[in-house]
């Protein structure tokens, strides 16, 4: 087999068409079909099911799908070597945020390569965090910075440049409640709160602290996977929105009591099977300093 031959098994399987594919790459569909044919018959397998006109993975292409993937990767870092960085570098890194990353990452990650690598090509995907995991195992994605409270633990997966940022109820200046002297939670629970998707850790700790009435279920009324939305509706209205205060500084935190003390863990997500792209180093560059300025 070729490498030739993989890329033209890993174009048919995302785009799911041997027309779609066939235009992907810039061949016939008759030199498609004998190109997945003939690996077929090198592995002794089919790749696909045939049905009709769809195709589909069969058990066995999906492993040979993530074997394929992890091949080209690895022939393409061959190919580039160990050659230093320069600002005429081309290629491309993709790099998934969940929403505070999002909100934190994405203007400094894009800035910076901008400045840097100015022929390169950086792609940054937004999505919460299962979604962002799966398209990382699916090589969707090079690497992606989540919420570690999120996360399920997972022997495939590399956690790595690891902060701490503080978590807030914070309103828009001149609201009612920052002349509250002592904020109580059933003062807090009048005003509409909104927040992005929160994890099961967080959600245990809000009841643990606060009682029943604060499982995000009850509490949250306004949801979003975007941070910049919550801080415009914040903005516009008395609503409290419960986020990373480093993600939101347009608002003021409020000082309810008992305090929240909740800390969001942020962390640079791998494969743990898979060859690092070189510049996934300007990506850990960004991180420890874009963190580093707001701990």
């Amino acid at each position: 087999m070729t490498l030739v031959q993989l890329k033209h098994f890993i174009t048919l399987a995302r785009l799911g068409s041997f027309a779609k594919a066939s235009v992907a790459l810039f061949l016939t569909q008759p030199a498609l079909s004998r190109s997945i044919k003939a690996l077929e018959e090198e592995l002794g397998q089919l790749l696909f099911d045939r049905v009709g006109r769809r195709i589909e993975l069969t058990a066995f292409g999906q492993r040979t799908l993530e074997r394929a993937l992890a091949l080209l990767e690895d022939a393409d870092q061959l190919a580039r070597g160990d050659r230093s960085m320069s600002a005429q570098d081309t290629g491309r890194l993709r790099i998934g945020l969940s929403s505070g990353p999002g909100a934190l990452l994405t203007v400094p990650l894009m800035t910076h390569f901008a400045n840097r690598f100015p022929q390169f090509h950086l792609d940054i995907l937004r999505a919460n965090t299962e979604v962002l995991t799966q398209m990382l195992r699916d090589r969707q994605a090079d690497a992606v910075v989540v919420d570690l409270r999120s996360l399920r633990p997972a022997p495939d997966l590399a956690v790595s440049e690891v902060h701490e940022l503080e978590g807030a109820f914070l309103c828009r200046p001149g609201h009612p409640l920052l002349k509250v002297s002592r904020l109580t939670p059933a003062r807090l629970w009048r005003y509409p709160l909104a927040s992005t998707p929160l994890s099961d850790e967080l959600a245990r700790i809000l009841v643990e602290r606060y009682g029943a009435s604060a499982h995000p279920l009850r509490m949250i009324k306004l949801t979003t996977d975007e941070v910049s939305h919550l801080v415009e509706v914040a903005l516009r209205s008395d609503t409290v929105v419960l986020a990373v205060r480093a993600a939101c500084p347009a608002l003021k935190p409020l000082r309810i009591q008992p305090a929240l003390q909740a800390q969001a863990r942020f962390g640079l997500v791998t494969l743990v099977q898979r060859s690092e792209p070189a510049h996934l180093a300007q990506v850990r560059s960004v991180l420890a300093e874009v963190f580093a300025r707001r701990t």
